[in-house]
């Protein structure tokens, strides 16, 4: 059996992304006077990259947290509720 998938079959798909990935995301959004500088995004990605074990992610994560409010960590830990939610597969494996 097989199974062809042609290039328009992936349009619109999600890529996986790997701890690294995911880490990389929250180094790029924790950068002061970079274009996309945002702690609660940063620390939804270091918050994820840690779930996959990346220990690098969480000393980052805990660095963070001196940083901001207690509402913008509510948020940052909603937007990586909703992110696995919508991603559940990628965390497992």
């Amino acid at each position: 059996m097989s199974v062809t998938v042609l290039p328009t079959d992936l349009e619109g798909a999600q890529p996986i992304l790997s701890s690294e990935d995911m880490y990389r995301k929250g180094l790029e959004a924790s950068t002061p006077g970079a274009e996309d500088y945002d702690v609660v995004r940063a620390h939804k990605w270091f918050n994820l990259s840690a779930m996959k074990g990346n220990p690098q992610a969480r000393v980052y994560c805990k660095e963070l947290l001196l940083e901001m409010t207690t509402d913008q960590v509510a948020q940052a830990q909603k937007l990586a509720r909703e992110w696995l939610s919508a991603n559940r597969a990628v965390l497992i494996g």
